[in-house]
């Protein structure tokens, strides 16, 4: 190895430069101290060689070699574009490599090319702040990676119709201001042609190439991190963000997490205006597939919970994470917010159409999970349990859930059958279905028995409400009422023998029909009206039919 090679530089601690001292030494003013501390016993006497350990240089091996090639060339040798100068500047800077050692060194060249920043196409923005990245920790040190947010913050005003949105934050608003500030042939060389320039998410697909550690600077420097988000299209960018890379398995969920809190946060802010319940459905199964704290997940959820009965339902099918012996569904979750809707409804005056609502979805609900095999009996009757008696009419939807629940699990004890029924108002269940209840084989006798005797007091007891009468006086009004229920037919003006009278319970009892009841009965009073009239003839008396004694 040739002496002019006389310093040995070992690099991260995995790549190893020889270079001539002169050279470098002229350049950077921290490898002149590195050496001139550096011990004399350490030097090889054959070759004398000095041997400099850095740990930390950014860059890696391709920003030594970038800052050597400058260094052998005189300070020429090189090309500083938007996709190096991230990398030029950090190991500059950290080399020392200032004016003071010599003129138009490696920092001032990079200062200055990046002073031309808003002068740059917003691919180039776009493209510099990515290959920060691979120094971020000394970049964001350096202040270099503020620089290209307020570049980039400063396109988003230019380019859109949200320049209000950065007025919150002091630094933006100067960003902001200094991309206004350029004359009209600069806008015209710098702006990008987007397609879609009137929107105001033109720019979300670009910026989500960029890792978490960058857009949590942007999102700082606006002032908008976590609790502070109020901002509607900040919130939408960060839920198209999260979305994205949630496919990508190779990044670590754990660096997202601050950015999926702050997207909580402008949900909740602005759920009630700018988000539908579906919507907020989406969010929560997004955002689960990052580790968003307690605080955001029981915030989400109690938005959710105030508007559930706007929810399909498809919202509360979500699938259960982790094991599958808990279920394939996240039933849990669906008892959570049944507990908060319950409760914000029960401070409502007007709760009943709610909670009808949300009553006819459970039962679908309940019916969709019934085949789960590892769908607990305690899950079933939590969620079936989970509302008032005022939320069902009729309990014929959760009849129908227990019976797919009972047929799907052939298996259960009696206890666990006869416990699963706990959940019926057995009074609130119709004729028809209280029959198919007590004809099922899967039902517990006991509770068939019970079903019928309550389905019979039911009927017995008269109503006590208004709202009570109107239901019975519409029920016994019904067709299906009056074929069901005998009709005693009584005739004015004369008096019916027993034996008739026999005759015609026997016949109302044969013919249920209310046809049939009619048409015997206008036969019977035609046959006894035609018999007193031959009576009064007989008898010498000339009044007019009008006259005679109403039959029926």
């Amino acid at each position: 190895m040739s002496l002019l090679c006389d310093l040995q530089i070992n690099l991260n601690r995995e790549f190893t430069f020889f270079v001539n001292q002169d050279v470098i030494l002229e350049y950077s003013g921290l490898l002149r101290k590195m050496i001139k501390q550096s011990n004399k016993k350490k030097r090889n006497h054959k070759n004398s060689r000095i041997t400099i350990e850095i740990p930390d240089f950014p860059g890696g091996s391709d920003g030594f070699d970038l800052v050597s090639r400058f260094c052998y060339s005189n300070g020429g040798g090189i090309s500083i574009n938007v996709s190096n100068v991230s990398i030029l500047y950090c190991s500059s800077v950290f080399f020392e490599m200032t004016e003071k050692l010599c003129s138009s060194n490696l920092v001032l060249q990079t200062e200055k090319f990046l002073e031309g920043m808003f002068y740059w196409s917003w691919n180039d923005v776009i493209l510099c702040l990515k290959s920060c990245e691979q120094v971020f920790l000394h970049a964001d040190s350096y202040g270099l990676v503020d620089k290209l947010v307020f570049g980039v913050l400063g396109k988003i005003a230019q380019n859109s119709d949200i320049g209000h949105v950065f007025t919150s934050s002091s630094p933006s608003s100067s960003a902001s201001a200094s991309a206004s500030s350029q004359s009209d042939s600069d806008k015209r060389s710098t702006s990008r042609s987007f397609s879609c320039r009137a929107s105001n998410e033109w720019w979300f697909d670009d910026m989500s190439i960029l890792g978490p550690k960058i857009i949590e600077k942007l999102i700082k420097n606006l002032g908008a991190y976590d609790n502070n988000n109020n901002s509607l299209v900040l919130t939408r960018f960060l839920l198209h963000y999260l979305k994205t890379n949630l496919q990508n398995k190779s990044n670590n969920k754990l660096e997202y997490s601050g950015l999926a809190d702050t997207a909580v946060k402008g949900v909740i802010f602005a759920a009630k205006t700018a988000f539908s319940c579906r919507k907020i459905f989406w969010v929560l199964r997004v955002l689960s597939g990052f580790s968003i704290s307690k605080e955001s997940r029981i915030g989400l959820e109690r938005v959710i919970g105030e508007m559930l009965d706007q929810a399909t339902l498809d919202d509360l099918l979500i699938p259960a994470g982790g094991k599958r012996e808990k279920g394939f569904y996240d039933v849990d979750l669906v008892i959570r917010l049944l507990k908060v809707f319950v409760r914000v409804c029960n401070t409502e005056e007007d709760q009943n159409l709610r909670m009808r609502r949300i009553g006819k979805l459970i039962d679908k609900y309940l019916r969709e999970i019934s085949p789960d095999q590892n769908l607990k009996v305690s899950k079933f009757l939590e969620v079936g349990e989970s509302l008032p008696d005022s939320a069902r009419d009729w309990f014929d939807g959760l009849y129908r859930a227990i019976d797919i629940y009972l047929e799907s699990h052939p298996d259960l004890s009696s206890e666990d059958r006869t416990k699963l029924c706990r959940c019926l108002n057995y009074k609130k269940l119709t004729l028809e279905t209280c029959k198919q209840l007590a004809k099922n084989p899967k039902i517990p006798p006991n509770i068939a028995v019970q079903a019928l005797k309550s389905q019979q007091l039911s009927n017995e007891t008269p109503p006590h409400s208004r709202e009570d009468k109107i239901k019975v006086n519409k029920m016994r009004n019904s067709r299906k009422y009056l074929e069901e229920k005998p009709i005693l037919v009584h005739f004015k003006g004369f008096e019916i023998s027993d034996k008739f009278e026999d005759d015609l319970r026997m016949n109302l009892e044969r013919n249920k029909q209310w046809n049939q009841v009619m048409d015997s009965s206008e036969k019977v009073c035609k046959e006894k009206k035609s018999e007193l009239v031959s009576r009064l003839v007989r008898h010498g008396h000339t009044h007019s039919s009008s006259n005679f004694p109403r039959l029926c």
